[in-house]
């Protein structure tokens, strides 16, 4: 796991998911759907697309930069291409995908707790994404990188202990995950951002603690650390639990 440091984080803490959360990772996607397709053509996207599948299922994270590497063996593609998108992919404006509402969500955190990035990822391109964006400055560097953050608890209470925990996420299942194993210290936060919201089972599911349509909707979050500690976000008339768009 990379962190920023071990520091004392104090009563509450908020962890933040990134991709479809705090930016809009589908259009990110879209944008290199296009790319792929101008570089290699179609036939080459799908080659992508199929070594990004391989490396997710066999890692279980997105590993962009290692299925453009996976393609260099494939003698239907020729490096000056591969080249051009390993320059797409480091240097994407990620800051023109952040959600509206974001910058003003982080900041209005703030004032409550600390808001920590907890994001999936590798080493490599999921933290470069995270300073293009601006979100790692955002957050003064407190971000956390793991294999499966719901494994990760641990570390994550080492890194940054807190009597209570609000983790806000866009995968319901990661939610569940988490409140099973933290129970009454956590409060989740569910936002209907990207694909994985809309295309989550929410019937077979636990609900979560709280379900926003927009990360932005955070800002309206203007109750004390008091009301956070004894979990009784859902019950605050002004962030009762909204319907999906």
């Amino acid at each position: 796991m990379l962190n920023a440091a071990g520091e004392v984080a104090g009563d509450v803490v908020f962890l933040l998911d990134v991709d479809n959360t705090l930016l809009d990772n589908d259009r990110f996607s879209a944008d290199l759907d296009a790319a792929l397709v101008g570089a290699l053509g179609e036939p080459g996207r799908v080659r992508y697309r199929a070594a990004y599948e391989a490396l997710r299922e066999q890692h279980g994270y997105a590993d962009y930069l290692g299925a453009l590497q996976a393609l260099r063996a494939d003698a239907l593609v020729d490096e000056p291409a591969l080249l051009r998108l390993g320059d797409f992919l480091l240097d994407y404006p990620f800051d023109e995908c952040l959600y509206s509402g974001t910058a003003d969500a982080i900041a209005h955190l703030s004032t409550l707790g600390v808001p920590v990035i907890l994001s999936d990822g590798d080493l490599v391109f999921q933290p470069r994404k995270i300073r293009r964006s601006g979100l790692w400055d955002a957050v003064q560097g407190r971000v956390l990188l793991s294999l499966h953050k719901e494994r990760m608890l641990d570390a994550v209470q080492q890194a940054y202990p807190a009597r209570h925990y609000v983790v806000v996420d866009d995968k319901p299942k990661v939610l569940q995950a988490i409140k099973e194993a933290l129970g009454t210290r956590v409060t989740t936060v569910f936002v209907h951002q990207g694909h994985y919201a809309r295309e989550a089972d929410l019937e077979h599911l636990q609900p979560p603690d709280l379900s926003l349509a927009h990360v932005g909707e955070l800002v309206g979050l203007d109750t004390g650390k008091d009301v956070l500690l004894h979990r009784s976000l859902a019950h605050i008339p002004e962030l009762s639990p909204v319907a999906p768009p």
